[in-house]
């Protein structure tokens, strides 16, 4: 009787250190939430129009990130930490999603648009937008030079080989010209570039400078996630069964793959850290460049626009239930 009763106790006891954590893990990203429903909420308004989401994310994309990324990096000392393992691991899991996107495609027979979406679908969440203020409120800013890598990380391949199968998948040929120039002018691979050779030569920047980066800096979060609000804000909702293939990617993206990629994760001599960033940032819900590409290439974009809808609205509870599960 007294051993029951300690089972019970103790399971009691870890139920409630684990409603803990959860509850912990939804305060820290609860503010980044808050942000995105004030989007929501001015996208009902005469002011709004599909302009200002296109303006801010110019502005995140060619200012406010990279200023992000150089100030995250130029902090660091040469030699400090070792990120080949993490550019490996991330790349692996990229790699596989995409070529995931095959035997889903062929098994549920979907068409020729939707399987040429699903390069995109599987494997690209919100990894910059999203994912890297949840990892700064999640782990602190230490954080912060492992989630501009993952973010460059994913941003290569998406540009990179993710296109090459749309192309290819296509009755058009792929522009490889056109690849290399998309992605040598990225700003955000190219802030990498840039932060990092401050780190190697040792450049000692100006303090004015480094504050009006820092300045940038603080204030894209804000803007972006405001940006994401107002575009959910505008999307047509639709009728319910419309939404059941949605929901089943939703759940295999941000549940089903990060948890097998955690599995595969933990195996390795990865730090704990470093881990950790990587999965929560495999949860991310699809983010705003791959729906932008599926509009370009004319792509399967009514599933690509409700993907990102419905997946950031479960990220609420999907993000602190992945931030309590890896710590």
């Amino acid at each position: 009787m007294y051993d029951r009763i300690s089972i019970m106790v103790n399971g009691l006891l870890q139920k409630n250190k684990n409603m803990a954590h959860f509850l912990l893990a939804l305060k820290t990203v609860l503010p980044l939430f808050l942000i995105i429903f004030s989007g929501i909420l001015f996208s009902r308004t005469r002011a709004s129009s599909p302009e200002w989401v296109n303006i801010l994310n110019k502005y995140a994309l060619y200012i406010g990130f990279p200023a992000l990324v150089v100030a995250s990096l130029m902090h660091l000392e040469a030699g400090e930490q070792s990120y080949s393992k993490l550019i490996l691991f991330n790349s692996i899991y990229i790699l596989g999603c995409i070529l995931l996107a095959f035997p889903v495609g062929k098994i549920f027979r979907f068409s020729p648009k939707t399987r040429r979406t699903l390069f995109l679908i599987l494997p690209f969440g919100n990894i910059a937008y999203l994912g890297i203020p949840v990892l700064q409120n999640a782990l602190g800013d230490k954080i912060l030079p492992a989630a501009a890598i993952i973010s460059a990380v994913f941003v290569f391949w998406m540009l990179t080989l993710a296109l090459v199968l749309v192309e290819i998948s296509g009755e058009e040929k792929p522009h490889l010209k056109k690849l290399a120039l998309n992605l040598v002018q990225n700003p955000l691979l190219l802030s990498v570039f840039v932060g990092m050779a401050i780190v190697l030569f040792r450049i000692e920047l100006p303090e004015f400078i480094s504050k009006t980066i820092s300045f940038f800096a603080d204030s894209v979060t804000a803007v972006v996630l405001f940006s994401l609000g107002i575009f959910l804000g505008m999307q047509n909702i639709g009728k319910l069964k419309e939404w059941y293939r949605v929901f089943a990617f939703v759940l295999a993206t941000m549940l089903l793959l990060p948890f097998f990629y955690y599995l595969g994760l933990k195996t390795t001599s990865l730090h704990p850290e470093l881990l950790k960033a990587s999965v929560i940032d495999a949860a991310m819900p699809l983010g705003l460049t791959p729906y932008a590409i599926s509009l370009q290439y004319e792509l399967d974009t009514k599933l690509a626009a409700r993907i990102v809808v419905l997946g950031t609205l479960l990220s609420v509870v999907i993000i602190p239930l992945w931030i309590t599960f890896v710590s």
